[in-house]
């Protein structure tokens, strides 16, 4: 059984507050899903989250790159934006499946296009517009996920 939080937030600013929140419970080794079409708010969220974790520089959308890379205190967290991801042997042949592990924190757009290749989700995270605001709801996909939302 999921656990799930859902809330309306009315602008950028309360999607960074949120993600400053929720990156208080985060655990080293996730793997968190974003879904949401193209403008719904997932490298918003991803920033504030970033910069909540104690990164000071410019947080940047991987859709060329695929993957930026952002080394904290206690781990690395990969951003990973697969929108214009088109094949699955480019994963093997990227080496992504390393940047996966206890000491990293992997933030997935777009899981979707490589849903055979990754590893499960322990949360997905899915943002819909709303009129101005969006609407975000957070799911737990494991054992991991459930604790760490219930901590939320």
């Amino acid at each position: 059984m999921t656990e799930e939080y859902t809330l309306e937030l009315k602008d950028e600013l309360a999607t960074l507050h949120l993600a400053s929140q929720f990156a208080k419970v985060l655990k080293s080794g996730m793997v968190i899903y974003l879904i949401g079409n193209l403008g719904a708010g997932k490298t918003t969220f991803v920033r504030g989250l970033i910069h909540s974790l104690g990164y000071t520089g410019k947080v940047k959308s991987p859709t060329y790159t695929l993957v930026e890379s952002y080394e904290l205190e206690d781990l690395t967290l990969y951003h990973f934006d697969l929108y214009r991801f088109v094949d699955e042997e480019e994963w093997e042949a990227s080496g992504f499946r390393d940047y996966f592990g206890p000491h990293s924190l992997c933030l997935i757009e777009w899981p979707e296009k490589a849903h055979t290749v990754l590893p499960p989700a322990d949360m997905t995270i899915s943002l819909t517009m709303l009129g101005d605001g969006r609407l975000i709801r957070i799911t737990a996909d494991s054992d991991l996920g459930k604790q760490c939302l219930k901590s939320f």
